[in-house]
């Protein structure tokens, strides 16, 4: 599931980190599961509503290229490069493919935001919905929208404090933004949810369970289980440059 087509909906490397190249076979599972497209989009949420000179440093401490790159080199630590090699192989089978593209229309052809306002109406049969939360749950894609709207408030939080002469710790931050997660999971659910019902609205069953039974394989789901990890990490050492 590609956060990127998600995100619409809702809207420093540390001392451990060594200078190596990125695997590349880590490079395009990361693209290919939509982790590389929830890098693309952490500048351009954390820009929203700040002021233009903290807009340039957001830019430059969260750019794209540099936050995967500090995500995979953790990942990498973590993840034989067996299983990378099998988790890419998944990720870019036909069938994967297929859902891609699928994903990819919502955005071409529109009508999302009219199919929501009719979901009430008209609710999809519950087996249909139950299959996509089984894909959501398999992919962590609530999991990964809120992870980075939660991180990305942290970080906006963080720099509204610094502007008027405050700071706090990272854990300090953390316990004073909790609070936050718990709405935040569940605009994201809603709006993940109704995404796939639309995206996937002319795909069999057989194929939608399929395409979630490929999530639930051991190498792909290491891949997203070791991201959720690693993504609070990757933020709090990017927000310690933010002097």
């Amino acid at each position: 599931m590609r956060l990127l087509s998600v995100f619409p909906l809702l809207l420093l490397l540390s001392a451990t980190v060594q200078a190596a190249p990125v695997d590349p076979t880590l490079t395009r599972v990361l693209e290919l599961s939509g982790v590389a497209l929830l890098c693309e989009q952490t500048a351009p949420l954390l820009q929203r509503g700040m002021p233009a000179n903290q807009q340039k440093r957001l830019d430059k401490t969260f750019a794209a290229s540099a936050l995967c790159d500090d995500l995979a080199k953790r990942l990498a630590s973590e993840l034989p490069k067996a299983q990378l090699e099998e988790a890419l192989q998944l990720l870019d089978s036909p069938l994967a493919q297929q859902f891609t593209e699928a994903e990819r229309g919502v955005a071409e052809a529109g009508g999302l935001a009219d199919y929501r306002a009719q979901l009430s109406q008209r609710p999809p049969r519950a087996e249909r919905v139950e299959l996509v939360r089984r894909l959501d749950k398999a992919a962590h894609t609530t999991e990964l929208a809120t992870l980075l709207r939660y991180e990305v408030g942290k970080t906006q939080a963080l720099l509204t404090l610094k502007a008027r002469g405050e700071t706090l710790s990272e854990k300090a931050l953390g316990e004073q933004t909790a609070g936050q997660v718990a709405a935040l999971r569940s605009s994201s659910a809603s709006g993940v949810e109704a995404f796939m019902l639309y995206a996937y609205r002319q795909t069999p069953s057989a194929q939608l369970t399929e395409y979630a039974a490929l999530y639930e394989q051991a190498p792909v789901h290491a891949v997203l289980e070791a991201t959720v990890r690693q993504l609070p990490k990757v933020f709090a050492a990017r927000r310690a440059q933010l002097k």
